[in-house]
């Protein structure tokens, strides 16, 4: 999985202290995934999802979902089964991460809630997806939200992080329908949330 991510998105593997997480660093702070090791196997689709931009669909370790010329995209699953987007371009730069893609009940709703949080506008494609666009400091160019009919029903196997400047904005996440899951305790320094549709997300307190 390691391998795989750091040559399909452009980032170094950067080794921790622990045999079962390792960090995929780029060249600015934000451009950071981490791979954590856990015990139990994906079991449904994924509920978030990455997009790529590639050069070719051939990428080893990777399985074709869909048939060539399908959609504009090609959906692959990555070698730990791991659904994720490849978008073809003449021409990639050295990061390759494209977008955020998040499933949900109610995309609309769900995407201007994020966008209260994250910042940017949301724009709705000509297909009905809706997507925040512009937010200052994040590592994708949109993150999407696509309308499904199934509800979450477990632990995503995908998240994402965000830093805020004090504590209190934990208190105001909370006024805006977000759930605390688990707070800073001797384990981890950062705080568990769950958005209005139960997607997990990390908040960093860095002031």
């Amino acid at each position: 999985m390691v391998t795989f991510w750091s040559a399909t998105i452009g980032l170094d593997v950067v080794r921790t202290g622990s045999p079962d997480i390792v960090k995929l660093s780029g060249s600015e702070p934000t451009q950071t995934i981490w791979v954590n090791r856990v015990p139990e196997f994906k079991a449904v689709k994924n509920r978030v999802h990455l997009d790529a931009h590639v050069t070719t669909t051939e990428l080893p370790g990777a399985t074709p979902l869909s048939a060539p010329g399908e959609f504009g995209w090609r959906v692959m699953a990555d070698p730990d089964g791991g659904e994720f987007c490849a978008f073809v371009r003449p021409e990639v730069g050295p990061y390759r991460m494209y977008e955020l893609v998040v499933d949900a009940l109610d995309a609309k709703t769900l995407a201007s809630w994020w966008s209260q949080v994250l910042g940017g506008t949301t724009e709705v494609s000509e297909e009905g997806w809706h997507a925040i666009e512009g937010a200052a400091g994040v590592p994708f160019e949109s993150m999407v939200f696509a309308q499904v009919p199934e509800a979450k029903t477990g632990k995503n196997r995908v998240h994402w992080d965000i830093e805020v400047d004090s504590v209190d904005a934990i208190a105001e996440l909370e006024s805006l329908g977000a759930r605390v899951l688990r707070r800073p305790d001797s384990d981890i320094e950062w705080t568990v949330m769950a958005d209005p549709e139960g997607n997990e997300f990390c908040v960093f307190v860095t002031g």
